[in-house]
């Protein structure tokens, strides 16, 4: 009797949301596929993945690998022997491992690790969330047996053949929110008859949107709306302490959401950056929402992402540095009109694509055959 093949899988991506939750994601579908694969993640050390991935029950191994600062730093200086180090780890990890496929989400770990699987003869498929390829992608892509993206026209940064569009996976909760808006009352222990304001500013935090949030935080108690705000962890404590100042009982503070499944189900309106993940998860939900792009990410591509929606009615787009002057008016003005809700809604949802974690394990079929 012959012997069922266990197949390995390595997977690499990190450093935010935006690249674990869609590492996690084709995880989960693997295992859904596969039975019983082998999945090693790599990460970097530090970083978000180190605690959220052994979380949803994987085992990962960290480099210790950071970004390039966009500022003078001493942490500039360590950078090439962060990355030579990394890239020996990597090759070490792969060596022992032995995997079929490793599959890169972005993040400061994929690199060294699909580069040196490519070198070993390993094949690599890189996930392109974003409508712009950064550097590190549109060089392990001469090397890559397939690239998934999530926008069209992406042969302006690789090969033509090599492209399958995919769209972004998102996590499996937060699809098919209708049946959750009660227990998302009940979770967030909100009033069923007040409009509900989502503010998510990342996991790490986003300045100018907690900015334009506390600085008019006044106005939004007096509305009468409640709100559900991530404000991310770096900037939890101060805007605890500043809202303290302002009387608004209906307000729900959190550093980070660990039910963003019941926060999408409970709010009318959204207000977040422009990340692929979030604009992913964003039109799978079907929510209305207000973009607000950070410019401090390579070649402004969550602006390019924004406008993607925007141009497409899909969602209303306020650049980073007119947030804190109109971010909540317009937020309000969404909220009381239903009509424009419905608009976004309904144009967000169409753009939805509900299956990329199971068109991304079918590329890896073909890579296997």
């Amino acid at each position: 009797m012959n012997e069922v093949k266990t197949y390995r899988f390595i997977i690499s991506g990190g450093g935010t949301g935006g690249h674990v939750f869609p590492a996690l994601a084709v995880a989960h579908e693997l295992r859904l596929q596969f039975g019983n694969p082998e999945i090693l993640f790599v990460g970097a050390k530090g970083k978000m993945e180190m605690t959220k991935v052994p979380e949803n029950g994987y085992k990962i191994i960290g480099l210790n690998i950071r970004g390039l600062q966009r500022s003078l730093s001493f942490s500039n200086l360590l950078f090439p022997f962060r990355l030579i180090s990394s890239l020996f780890k990597a090759r070490s990890i792969i060596k022992e491992f032995r995997p079929d496929v490793a599959i890169g989400f972005g993040g400061y770990a994929s690199a060294p690790v699909l580069w040196v699987a490519a070198q070993m003869g390993v094949p690599t498929i890189i996930q392109e969330q974003n409508s712009y390829a950064g550097i590190a992608n549109k060089i392990l892509g001469k090397k890559a047996f397939k690239i998934c993206v999530a926008y069209e026209e992406m042969d302006k940064y690789f090969s033509k053949d090599k492209l399958v569009l995919t769209g972004n996976p998102v996590r499996k909760e937060i699809m098919n929110l209708e049946n959750k808006k009660s227990e998302a009352i009940s979770y967030f222990e909100l009033d069923p008859g007040r409009k509900t304001l989502l503010v998510l500013g990342g996991s790490l935090g986003a300045r100018s949107i907690n900015e334009s949030i506390i600085g008019n935080l006044q106005t939004l108690a007096e509305s009468g709306i409640q709100m559900i705000w991530q404000t991310g962890q770096i900037y939890y404590e101060e805007m605890i302490s500043r809202s303290a100042r302002i009387n608004f009982p209906e307000i729900r503070i959190h550093k980070f959401l660990d039910r963003i499944d019941l926060a999408y189900s409970a709010a009318d309106v959204v207000i977040a950056r422009a990340g692929a993940l979030t604009i992913a998860e964003l039109c799978v939900a079907g929510k209305a929402s207000i973009l607000v792009p950070s410019p401090n990410v390579a070649k402004d591509h969550q602006t390019r992402n924004a406008n993607y929606l925007a141009a497409r009615d899909a969602a209303l787009m306020i650049p980073d540095k007119e947030a804190v002057g109109k971010l909540v008016r317009q937020a309000l003005e969404l909220l009381n009109n239903t009509d424009k809700q419905e608009q976004l809604k309904t144009n967000s949802s169409a753009m939805a694509k509900t299956d990329a974690a199971r068109e991304i394990v079918e590329q890896l079929k073909i890579v296997l055959k």
